[in-house]
Order: C-alpha cells, then sequence, then structure tokens
C-alpha cells in the first residue's frame, strides 16, 4: 500500500475513533420559532430540488468522504448504490492521489459505475493543476468539482503542504475546468474575507464546511509525532460561517457538524441552498452496513418533510423567513463577527 492510501485508510479510521467525542456544536445554539397552527402538510415533493440541472429528491447530500484505497473502494461503491436509490447527490474525497497514482482510480469511478445518472461531485486540493483536475471530472464522470481549502490540516499533517500559495491555480482551474467549481473548506469554516475575494474573483458556490463535525486538525495529530491539538480549536462555528456566506449573497452549501434532519433544516434557514453530511451517513454505513444507511436517508428524507410542515412552509424557498433566535454565547459571536 502507498504512503497515500495508507493516509487514507488512516483517516477513515480516526474519523471513526473521534465520531463519538462529543463537540461544541452552534446548530445547538440555533433555535426556530415555530407555529403552533401551521395550516400545512407533509409533502415528500416539497423538498425536492436541483442541482446542476438533475432533479433530486431532497437538497442534503453525502459530501466528500473517501476514494484511493481498498476500503474506500467498497464505501464509494455503496454510497453509489445507495445515492442512485435515494436520488441525492454525492461527492466523492479528493481524488488528487489520481496525479501520482492513477491505478486508483477505481476506488473513485466504482461510484458513477453504482450511479450512472445521478449527481457525482469530483474533489481536489488547491494546487491541482488544470489539466490534473479537468482530467479527474473527466474520467469520473463528475458533475462538479469540489477544491477544499485545507491549510489547518496541511499544516497538522506531517506531510502535508507549506506554500498556501493558492490564488493564481484558482483563477487558472475556474478558466479551464468545464463543469461547475465548488470552494470548499474542511471543517473550518470559510470567513467572509476569502467569500468576497473569491466571489469578486467569479467563483460563485461555496461549501462553508464549519466547525462541529469532523476536526481534520485531531485526526492529523494523531498521526503527527510532535502535538498541534491547538489547531484543534481555529474553526469558525458553521452557523457563523454560514450567515457570512449569507451576507456576501453568494450561493452556499452548508455543511459541518449537521448530525440529524433538524441540524439540516435550520442550515437551509440560514441561507444554504443545500447541506453537506459526511461522517454521520460514513459512521452508520461503516459500523452498521449498507441496508441501515439507506434507510436512515430515507428516514431523513421524510423527516426533513415533516419539519417544513411543522414549520408552516410549503417548499423550501421560503425557509429563511422563519425567526431564528440564539443562545447568548453564539448571539455574542453574531454581534462580534457578522
Amino acid at each position: 500500500m502507498s504512503i497515500r492510501s495508507k493516509r487514507k485508510e488512516e483517516h477513515l479510521a480516526l474519523a471513526q475513533k473521534f465520531f463519538a467525542e462529543p463537540r461544541q456544536n452552534s446548530f445547538d445554539q440555533m433555535h426556530l420559532v415555530r407555529p403552533s397552527l401551521p395550516e400545512s402538510k407533509v409533502d415528500p415533493a416539497a423538498i425536492k430540488t436541483t442541482m446542476f440541472g438533475k432533479e433530486l429528491a431532497t437538497p442534503f447530500f453525502i459530501n466528500a468522504m473517501t476514494g484511493g484505497s481498498r476500503k474506500s473502494y467498497k464505501i464509494n461503491q455503496s454510497l453509489g448504490r445507495i445515492t442512485a436509490k435515494t436520488s441525492i447527490a454525492l461527492a466523492l474525497g479528493s481524488a488528487s492521489i489520481l496525479i501520482k497514482e492513477h491505478e486508483q482510480l477505481e476506488s473513485f469511478l466504482v461510484a458513477r459505475e453504482e450511479n450512472p445518472t445521478g449527481v457525482i461531485i469530483a474533489n481536489c486540493n488547491a494546487k491541482t493543476t488544470p489539466q490534473d483536475a479537468q482530467k479527474i471530472v473527466s474520467e469520473l464522470q463528475a458533475d462538479a468539482l469540489q477544491i477544499h481549502l485545507n491549510t489547518v490540516q496541511e499544516i497538522a499533517m506531517p506531510e502535508g503542504e507549506r506554500d498556501f500559495r493558492y490564488l493564481d491555480n484558482l483563477r487558472r482551474l475556474r478558466q479551464k475546468i468545464t463543469v461547475p467549481i465548488i470552494i470548499k473548506e474542511v471543517g473550518f469554516g470559510l470567513d467572509q474575507a476569502t467569500i468576497n475575494l473569491l466571489k469578486n474573483e467569479e467563483f460563485t458556490l461555496f461549501d462553508i464546511a464549519g466547525s462541529g463535525g469532523t476536526n481534520f486538525a485531531q485526526i492529523e495529530n494523531a498521526r503527527n509525532q510532535s502535538d498541534v491539538s491547538y489547531l484543534e480549536d481555529l474553526g469558525l462555528p458553521t452557523v457563523i460561517s454560514a450567515m457570512m456566506a449569507r451576507k456576501e449573497n453568494v450561493d452556499f452549501i452548508v455543511s459541518g457538524g449537521v448530525r440529524n434532519p433538524l441540524d439540516a433544516f435550520k442550515g437551509l434557514c440560514l441561507g444554504g441552498k443545500y447541506v453537506g453530511i459526511s461522517n454521520v451517513f460514513l459512521q452508520a454505513l461503516m459500523q452498521n452496513g449498507e441496508d441501515y444507511l439507506l434507510q436512515m436517508i430515507k428516514n431523513w428524507q421524510n423527516e426533513l418533510a415533516a419539519l417544513l410542515a411543522i414549520f408552516g412552509q410549503a417548499d423550501l424557498q421560503s425557509v429563511t423567513l422563519i425567526k431564528q433566535y440564539f443562545d447568548l454565547p453564539l448571539k455574542n459571536l453574531i454581534e462580534q463577527l457578522i
């Protein structure tokens, strides 16, 4: 097994190890005002959406996880089958490994083979050349490309990148790539200045990926001989990052610590166009199997439609109008940062 593939499998094992640890989550400090007389009904069709020109059953999707190893082949195979059956989108893990280890292609491509007509999103790092990135998109038959910004993870990673001059290459990627581009954080939250800068560079879709879920500084620290645990607290809470994106008036995906349908609903109320879930679904699959995750996603779909009705909404377009209030610690952050 190569060093890169070994790292991929270590990430999977450590994500599982740290999954059950309690962590602060800004969704717990955000609340919605519910009408006692909603005058509504549960309608699964009300949560349908479109993504990159394809109709989907729900705005939540399986966000970037894995690829590039033997274990990730089986995971992506299952995720491909599940997303085909539930009509939700799937983002694959970073495919940058394919530049050096093209033999790992099948561990990513298997998802498309299992879901030939659904939404599949490729993923690469911000230093990937436009030629390599377009090859990844073409080979994976991807509907879009996530470009991840993961400077904190790279610093925590023993073998990580130390040159974060990305902007010129991001400009080249925007000009070359033939599918929509998503600028994505990896659990530390996109800040407003970065969103504004990239908006002015004509990037139009962002995945804020705030703190509250998988912490890649924690994961990389577990692989590191020196202690860099102080990096684990650098993230912007998901709710704060979402508000920053909304203030910039851009289309954005809410991800980072989404644990249940109510968190997903709150993400939509914050203005998210879509909501991404990673480790909650990954652990359901790894610990309980494919049928369990399939039923879990079906339950989430039913429960999201029910939440829409509970809050008196007939469609997703109006959920941002639901009154929100916040616990004092989060309210204080909002007043300082937004």
